[in-house]
């Protein structure tokens, strides 16, 4: 049977379709064959000059920079979507509002590895890469003409992603994007109604149901949404209300690293390793201490295609149910 589902928090209706589906086994990836050649990579040790100078680096003391010796990299995008110099000129033309293109645009080289990948690295590694989304989201908000930092990682090619090394991205932008800004609203007027966070809640009501649960510590929890737009999306939530993803603590880092981990090494075992599009959605620079919001990651894998009814209606259908994905990928043995 056909179920309509709501989305808690921006309202957004989904069609769960499981007459639609393949049985959640059947959802095997056919996994992308990885390029043997390294050496015109551009984010391989020893290929520095062929990035832009590094912004940010944790490097061994006696080494250079832009130079090997790194175990991460920050780099301006080579071909970035913003660029960082000048002024944003807004304006309009009759009934239209534009303004420059300006922003940043930057690469996080995730480590030295070519075939590292988050679900299979070293904790530690995982740590650095948490810590460097950190300092550079606290470094870009310095800048009054930004009032959004998205983090993003797109792996596979399906997924978006041009370079097969480990990386991920970040973007400043001088607007509050409208995903966001449909979540600020709709968490203010949850909280406006019930005097509590909407993300709270669902954190509450998933460890009591434990239905939609991937993974669970002691500060982070992973889940199936309860209206997914697309087969074993993975929300991942602080237990602990927090807005700004930059106020993370040292504890914090650590115990986001063992939910995020073991939420991808399950998605990469259950599934033929798919590719996947990660992001951070945290408060806006401007409004960073939000009792309403709370920030979280996204993942989602790239099983199904997005067609004409999603484009035309915004809503998305969606053939498994998340409770089923949310068991297929807690029995997987890690």
């Amino acid at each position: 049977m056909q179920e309509l589902r709501k989305d808690p928090v921006i309202g957004r209706w989904v069609i769960i379709s499981t007459e639609r589906a393949l049985r959640p086994q059947d959802y095997k990836f056919d996994k992308e064959e990885s390029a043997t050649d390294k050496t015109h990579c551009p984010f391989e040790p020893g290929n520095e000059k062929m990035t832009p100078p590094e912004i940010l680096s944790y490097r061994l003391p006696t080494t250079n920079k832009n130079e090997p010796g790194w175990w991460l990299r920050v780099v301006p995008n080579k071909f970035p979507a913003l660029r960082v110099e000048g002024s944003l000129d807004k304006k309009g033309i009759g009934m239209y509002d534009l303004m420059n293109g300006v922003g940043a645009h930057e690469i996080v080289i995730e480590s030295p590895n070519h075939s590292d990948e988050i679900s299979t690295m070293e904790e530690k590694q995982i740590e650095e890469i948490i810590w460097a989304w950190r300092d550079r989201l606290l470094d870009l908000s310095k800048d009054k003409r930004f009032k959004y930092i998205l983090i993003f990682k797109n792996k596979g090619s399906q997924a978006g992603a041009s370079l097969e090394h480990p990386h991920s991205q970040i973007i400043a932008l001088p607007i509050i994007p409208i995903r966001v800004t449909q979540e600020l609203n709709g968490s203010k007027q949850y909280y406006e109604y019930k005097d509590r966070c909407v993300f709270c809640d669902i954190v509450q009501q998933e460890l009591d149901e434990r239905e939609r649960l991937v993974e669970e510590n002691g500060e982070f929890i992973s889940l199936v949404p309860f209206a997914p737009r697309f087969p074993f999306e993975i929300c991942i939530l602080a237990k602990k209300h927090e807005s700004h993803f930059p106020e993370i603590t040292r504890s914090g880092v650590v115990s986001l690293t063992k939910v995020l981990k073991k939420s991808l090494q399950r998605l990469k075992i259950a599934l033929n390793d798919p590719p996947y599009n990660l992001l951070i959605h945290t408060s806006p620079i401007t409004e960073p201490h939000l009792s309403y919001y709370h920030w979280h990651i996204e993942i989602m894998p790239r099983l199904t295609k997005v067609a004409g009814f999603e484009w035309g209606t915004g809503f998305y259908i969606n053939p498994t149910s998340p409770e089923d994905a949310a068991s297929f990928l807690r029995e997987v043995e890690l």
